[in-house]
């Protein structure tokens, strides 16, 4: 009864949603939106939350009965992949899309009250559209409670590769990040129905923005990671379609929270804005597209069936392209914002967005075009990180320079001699470049620039605290440091392991010795090794450098359900870097195969991923705090 239960709760929910949008579209008529709308938002995000609960009950349980658990479980995994295999999968996934997208609407229902009725009427109508739009897709083309008449007597087991304690947090804050930009995109479309676009649009925006900004930052860091450790290839992002999939909302993001912040402070950039919370969750629709529809393979990929590729490019098609419809009708009615200066604040930002627009349309452009020209000619080709790099790296470069002068700029007009404010990080970066240089160490341009680039802007990130108390200094303001510093370390770790990591490629027989880097690693031999649901063959190595010594235990596992093989990479970190060996296959003469690298500060990567994301979450506490302290002051001045 449990998968008939949740299948239920999503009809409900289904309904609940309809409800919502002929409130909305009823308008003033049905009396008070909250006395119907609020609730119906608020029952569908519990009634959906109990429809997931209901589909991880049944993985929990291994209930080969339901189609999607034969086909995606196994009673011998662990409790945690039985656990979390309930969202490694299509229907799972899409649930889990569903599920955010519903509770995300009920805390805009209960949270929001800063907005005119109408605007929030509008906004929880536009909520419920693309609601009522996904549960169609669920309960149509995908439902994730069908019965398996008769049950099989094992389950066919988990992708292998999702076996993994990564699959547990990367997913649900990836797809928090994704949805969580529905409510961006629906106050968007709520403002342009009512004509209602301003400073406090924005401020109600604000908060959506930066979370979901979190915690895309925090998703695709812990994938990075995920994908570095579990698929054994010494990456840390090799532009994958799927990767990219999650790069363009989070571009499209971080120039929306750059520009919210204008509108909130200045009223300006009105309709940019508008047009960038737009664009912010199709790039979120158009990755779940890429990802679900079965036109890519990945790991990802889980749906093969042209069926639901078609339903949920007619959703795409529908949402999006009615979005930016509404906004060509009324763009005109949206009114000038304030007019700034070249060199200000608001000067600064439009250079941010134009630079990360530039990027996302870069991001954009190298992974539709080899699916564009096989549908069109046939021919399969493929867009690489000779690409990417060649054409991002620079703007990311020129994006960083940026952030040395652009916190130190006024509002409206700055006349004040900037290049001497920013002389220390300015010297900074050419001894840094000067040092790459006599150092006499190999390296291309980019990684060169790059180093100096993040020395830089690791000295000008701390410069907006010059002057100040810092124990008065707001929390946005210390929240924006942390980021942009997180962005200097990430910077740095990408350019050392472009320019330091050393790779080593060999077979080799027990007793014998191969050198990565300031490290001399010693074959001891194999054995075998089994686990719950896997076999493996188990290498030892001991890696030697100066009078340190460690043992490494890479695998090369077997699993039966489904017949896969994966390697197990055995990591170690050490304060100036990583050793990382991977076990290979065994030669017909008797030798092994090994891959050995040594990536000096390739960590950097992720410390500066999770220092952007800590300075969003404590410029987002500072917000929140704020604005509950004035409506406070607001209260007891009434009083």
């Amino acid at each position: 009864m449990i998968a008939e239960a949740g299948l239920a709760a999503l009809w409900l929910a289904a309904a609940l949603a309809l409800l919502q949008l002929g409130v909305a579209l009823a308008g003033p008529r049905v009396g008070d939106v909250r006395s119907i709308a609020v609730p119906a938002a608020v029952a569908q995000g519990f009634l959906t939350l109990f429809a997931f609960a209901a589909l991880i009950a049944l993985f929990v349980r291994t209930d080969l009965s339901v189609q999607l658990v034969a086909a995606n479980s196994h009673s011998l995994k662990p409790f945690i992949y039985r656990f979390s295999g309930a969202w490694g999968n299509h229907e799972g996934s899409m649930l889990l899309w569903v599920t955010v997208l519903a509770v995300a609407g009920a805390a805009l229902a209960l949270l929001e009250r800063r907005l005119p009725a109408e605007t929030i009427r509008a906004t929880l109508g536009a909520q419920a559209a693309l609601a009522l739009g996904f549960f169609g897709f669920l309960l149509i083309a995908s439902n994730p409670f069908a019965r398996l008449y008769p049950a099989p007597a094992e389950g066919q087991g988990l992708n292998p590769l999702l076996q993994d304690p990564g699959l547990a947090f990367h997913p649900p804050t990836l797809y928090l990040g994704y949805v969580g930009l529905s409510v961006a995109f629906s106050l968007a479309v709520g403002a342009l129905i009512t004509r209602d676009v301003g400073p406090a649009l924005a401020r109600a925006m604000r908060p959506w923005v930066l979370g979901a900004w979190v915690l895309l930052t925090l998703g695709i860091t812990a994938g990075s990671y995920w994908a570095y450790y579990e698929l054994g290839w010494g990456g840390w992002w090799f532009w994958d379609p799927v990767e990219n999939a999650s790069l363009m909302p989070w571009l499209a993001a971080t120039a929306l929270l750059h520009s919210v912040n204008v509108l909130a402070a200045r009223g300006g950039l009105r309709a940019w804005t508008i047009m960038l919370a737009v664009v912010a969750f199709s790039m979120s629709m158009v990755g779940t597209f890429l990802v679900r529809s079965g036109i890519l393979t990945s790991v990802h990929s889980f749906a093969v069936d042209p069926r639901r590729g078609t339903f949920i490019l007619g959703l795409l098609v529908l949402y999006v392209g009615g979005a930016l419809a509404l906004f060509a009708w009324r763009v005109g009615t949206v009114r000038e914002g304030a007019r700034f200066k070249l060199v200000s604040r608001e000067g600064a930002l439009v250079a941010n967005n134009l630079l990360l627009s530039v990027i996302l349309g870069t991001v954009f452009v190298g992974t539709l075009y080899p699916i564009f020209v096989e549908a069109v000619a046939g021919e399969k080709i493929s867009v690489g990180p000779p690409y990417f790099n060649a054409v991002s790296g620079p703007i990311v470069l020129l994006l960083a320079l940026l952030l040395f002068i652009g916190p130190l700029l006024n509002w409206r007009v700055d006349r004040r001699p900037n290049l001497r404010r920013v002389a220390l990080p300015l010297g900074v970066a050419l001894l840094a470049l000067l040092a790459t240089i006599l150092s006499g160490a190999s390296m291309s341009l980019l990684a060169r620039l790059g180093l100096a680039t993040a020395a830089g802007l690791a000295v000008a990130s701390f410069l907006p605290l010059v002057g100040r108390s810092l124990r008065r200094a707001p929390l946005a303001t210390w929240g924006m440091v942390i980021s942009h510093l997180g962005v200097a370390v990430a910077i740095a770790g990408a350019a050392c392991d472009t320019a330091f990591t050393r790779e080593t490629l060999t077979a080799v027989r027990p007793g014998e010795t191969a050198i990565v880097g300031p490290w001399t690693v010693r074959f001891v031999g194999v054995d075998p090794v089994a686990g719950p649901n896997w076999t493996a063959v188990e290498g030892h190595l001991r890696a030697t450098r100066g009078d340190r010594s460690e043992r490494f235990d890479p695998q090369s596992r077997a699993f039966s359900d489904p017949p896969t093989e994966t390697s197990e990479a055995a990591i170690r970190t050490f304060a100036d870097g990583q050793l990382y060996t991977v076990l290979g296959r065994q030669e017909s003469d008797g030798r092994w195969q090994l891959r050995l690298w040594w990536k000096p500060f390739v960590t950097l990567i992720w410390l500066g991923g999770f220092l952007i994301a800590l300075g969003g979450a404590v410029a987002m506490l500072g917000r929140l705090w704020r604005e509950w302290r004035q409506r406070v002051r607001a209260r007891e001045a009434w009083a």
